[in-house]
């Protein structure tokens, strides 16, 4: 039997680093990838984010290009955005994978601040010009 002749903090401190020393050392020697379920874990959290930031887009904008309708502008922005009809009648229903409810909401295009008269297929954008889409309750 060995009686050591440290004080007791001292014997403390020294098995409470040996303890450590030890985890340490067989977490880092351990044959699974420690990385793999954090970055899975990581990706679906990402992925979980960008979904609940596809559900809450109410708003899109660009600048208009000379000769490019609204519309054309828009499917370039947003490939998947949601239209009804094609050119002049097309009628924008989701944007960013958000779609506007039937009967309580709409998509509003406004061209420099101001709700645009014509639809999007119709409307010829000017370079400069801000475009703004964005999601609007309908009034009763």
């Amino acid at each position: 039997m060995t009686i050591s002749t440290r004080p007791l903090p001292a014997r403390l401190l020294a098995a409470t680093t040996a303890g450590l020393l030890s985890v340490g050392l067989l977490a880092g020697c351990s044959t699974e990838d420690a990385a793999t379920p954090a970055a899975t874990a990581s990706a679906s959290a990402e992925a979980s984010a960008a979904a609940t930031e596809a559900a809450e887009v109410t708003e899109l904008t660009y600048e208009g290009e000379t000769g490019r309708t609204a519309l054309d502008l828009l499917l370039e922005h947003d490939p998947q955005a949601e239209v009804s009809g094609e050119g002049e009648m097309a009628y924008v229903t989701g944007i960013g994978g958000r779609t506007a409810e039937d009967g309580t909401e709409f998509w509003g295009f406004y061209v420099d601040g101001e709700m645009a008269e014509v639809g999007a297929g119709s409307f010829e954008t000017e370079d400069g010009q801000q475009i703004l889409w964005k999601l609007e309750k309908i009034e009763s």
